[in-house]
């Protein structure tokens, strides 16, 4: 557990000189004394918050890179980290200075001050993507980055309280976690600690008060403990063990109590014992020991040496009753996987050119990439930030594919998220699974240790309802790119229509404007990069066919061609109109009441929806939804405006679909008793189960008005066990 000292002394440059050298006896140590001079000249002029000369922040923030064992390149980075934001200073001054790779380091490290941003979450969104991008050319960035972070949390206490509120939240959710998905154990917990600290400042001071006086009541136990762990291991004839026992970070005492909802008292395995061997062989043999000698706990065994945690953290954790009949924690590891434990990334550093890892490192940390990839496809700053934080903060669970390759997903995850894990082509294409050899929902959450096989169908694509129940950010990226896609074409064909269509009442067509220039004239008018995007914001109704007709051949071109197209379709329509029989209520044609018309059932509209009438073959009056892409088919049709009249009768036909869980007890029952509440007939009723398990349900009613189908939609929601409600046309 890291002490949270107040008053700790600033270290000095001779000790940072003294710590490189005994890891590190071959590395420049002359160049560190040049950054020191260059950061100490530059920020002379500056004080920090408690008044001590400003140098003192980036010397200790080397102290904290050279406790992680890093080259002097990265410990010169971080003696330079805030010049170029806070003093005079410049890139180039540093790459004259110190050489381009340190320039950068120290580039990938500096916030973006001078850029304005739309709010403080955007702003903190931007420093990330510009951290992301640094740290995939080189990870010693976020490493120095870390550093910096630490010392700043370690000084806080010097801040006005809302800036500590802040700066302590930002440290929670995105810096310790990734700390942790790095590696650096000692760093996360350090960081959990002092961001509880400031975050709930009671609450800290009560349970640090609590754990250090329960230490020192338990310092008998703690002692015996240990010994007796001592001894089991020296009678098996395991050399050179070491056995400790330490507290567990507050921040870890915190979450468990509340998560059990218990005090301090019964938190029995608040002190984690440890013993490090030398062989792996030796930390199974001892687990055996430990087994023998105490009884296990079931459930409470986890085996991260076979397989170990993406941040290649390894070591057994068991949990047995110990001597007097309480629970304790007993972890087993090797001193190299201690290593790594303590500082992950750093600990395995291979000194290359251009702070590049070995391939069988890099591998460990393709999260990084996939973090990287996703930055580039998200316009909204915040979406993308809390994408982040669910990766970092994501408990891991690892499942594998038929022929044993592992797959580590968040927990959560689904069959369709595994599916996207494995290939883009692979997720599209799930219709369904199988876990363990039984066939599951598409929703079925997976468990460690789950052997999962994909079984796809060339008809399937994604599904928007797949948002609602996928956990991995490359499965929602992946499904609404589709969505969007899809959206985008069915706007592109309804657009060409809808301005083919108009542009006919003036003499022109579609075809014919697009080899011309006017369409490309009324693109760049409008802002939009290219007659497609022009046509596709019409499809959307974004822009009007009128007006981009309007746009496009100009005023003098519209009365041209209106002059010459002036001719007989009024008389027409109004002639037909004649001809045909009235009811009354229903729908007003053209301002006449009564007249003759059926309402189309490809888009089943009801009173409240935007409507378009054609007169068809039969001099029926055809009645649509605006936007209806069965309306593309009557284009040789006349049109008549047509409007809802004051009367809708008994109502108009209309279907929805309801997705609810399967074998929900009442449910049914309670859907029904929506319709009845709200004396509305049913007309029809189908309930049967969906591919994916759940259960669908179709129910046919009449709707007097667009509000009331509305209040059944939203009651239908509120049900417990009902996952969507969808409109069905035929």
């Amino acid at each position: 557990m890291a002490e949270l000292e107040d008053d700790a002394r600033e270290p000095t440059l001779v000790e940072l000189i003294q710590k490189v050298r005994a890891y590190h006896p071959a590395a420049d140590l002359n160049l560190i004394q040049r950054a020191f001079v260059f950061a100490e000249q530059h920020h002379r002029p500056q004080r920090r918050k408690n008044g001590d000369p400003y140098v003192g922040h980036p010397v200790s923030v080397a102290h904290i890179v050279a406790d992680m064992r890093l080259d002097e390149g990265t410990i010169c980075a971080a003696l330079l980290h805030d010049t170029v934001e806070d003093t005079p200073a410049t890139h180039e001054d540093l790459v004259a200075c110190f050489g381009g790779d340190i320039a950068h380091l120290v580039d990938g490290v500096t916030k973006l001050s001078k850029i304005r941003f739309r709010s403080k979450e955007e702003k903190q969104a931007e420093n990330f993507r510009k951290m992301l991008i640094a740290m995939s050319q080189d990870i010693r960035v976020i490493l120095v980055k870390l550093a910096d972070r630490t010392h700043n949390m370690r000084t806080l206490e010097h801040l006005a309280v809302d800036k500590q509120q802040v700066i302590a939240q930002e440290t929670m959710d995105i810096f310790a976690p990734l700390a942790n998905r790095l590696g650096l154990g000692a760093l996360k917990c350090e960081l959990e600690d002092l961001s509880f600290r400031y975050l709930y400042p009671e609450r800290f001071k009560e349970l640090k008060g609590a754990v250090n006086k329960r230490l020192a009541e338990r310092k008998d136990y703690v002692d015996k403990v240990i010994d007796e762990i001592r001894g089991i291991v020296s009678d098996a004839g395991i050399g050179g063990a070491e056995v400790g026992g330490r507290p567990k970070h507050f921040w870890s005492i915190h979450r468990k109590m509340l998560r059990q909802d218990i005090q301090i008292d019964k938190v029995y395995d608040a002190i984690a014992f440890r013993v490090i061997v030398d062989k792996q062989s030796e930390c199974y043999h001892v687990l055996g020991l430990i087994h023998e000698k105490w009884r296990p706990i079931p459930g409470r065994f986890k085996d991260y040496i076979a397989l170990p945690k993406p941040n290649r953290y390894q070591s057994l954790h068991t949990t047995v009753i110990g001597p007097d009949g309480q629970p304790i924690e007993v972890q087993i590891r090797t001193s190299a996987m201690h290593r790594v434990a303590e500082g992950g990334i750093a600990a395995h550093w291979k000194y290359k050119e251009g702070g590049k890892l070995e391939q069988k490192d890099s591998e460990r940390f393709d999260w990084i990439k996939r973090l990287m990839e996703w930055q580039k496809e998200f316009d909204d700053p915040s979406e993308f930030l809390e994408s982040v934080k669910v990766e970092l903060f994501a408990d891991e669970v690892y499942t594998f594919t038929p022929k044993g390759e592992l797959k580590v997903l968040p927990r959560g995850s689904t069959p369709v998220d595994f599916a996207y894990a494995i290939h883009s082509d692979v997720g599209a294409t799930c219709s369904g699974a199988t876990v363990n050899q039984h066939i599951v929902p598409l929703t079925y959450q997976l468990k460690n240790g789950d052997v999962v096989e994909i079984i796809r169908s060339k008809n399937q694509k994604p599904n928007k309802d797949w948002l609602k129940f996928v956990r991995t950010t490359r499965a929602k990226d992946r499904i609404k790119a589709f969505i969007k896609k899809e959206q985008r074409q069915r706007s592109l064909e309804l657009g060409e229509q809808l301005l083919d269509k108009e542009l006919r009442k003036y003499s022109r067509s579609l075809l014919r404007m697009r080899k011309g220039e006017e369409l490309e004239k009324a693109a760049k008018a409008l802002n939009l990069d290219s007659v497609e995007e022009l046509v596709v914001q019409v499809g959307m109704g974004n822009l009007t066919a009128e007006a981009v007709a309007h746009q496009a051949l100009g005023d003098e071109g519209v009365a041209k061609s209106q002059k010459a197209a002036i001719a007989a379709p009024i008389t027409a329509i109004t002639k037909l109109i004649d001809k045909v029989r009235r009811r009354p209520g229903g729908v007003v044609v053209d301002g006449l009441d009564g007249v003759k018309h059926s309402i189309a059932k490809c888009c089943s509209p009801v009173p409240g929806e935007p409507i378009v009438g054609f007169v068809t073959q039969g001099h029926v009056i055809s009645v649509h939804r605006k936007g209806c892409m069965q309306t593309l088919a009557l284009e040789g049709q006349r049109q008549v405006d047509v409007t809802w009249g004051e009367s809708a009768g008994s109502g108009y036909p209309v279907a929805i679909r309801v997705m609810t869980d399967s074998g929900v007890p009442g449910l049914l029952n309670k859907m029904t008793k929506v319709f009845s509440d709200l004396k509305i007939n049913i007309d029809a009723a189908v309930c049967a189960e969906a591919p994916d398990g759940r259960a669908e349900n179709v129910f046919r009613f009449h709707a007097k008005h667009l509000d009331e189908l509305t209040v059944v939609t939203r009651k239908l929601e509120s049900l417990r066990g009902v996952h969507g409600v969808t409109r069905v046309r035929d």
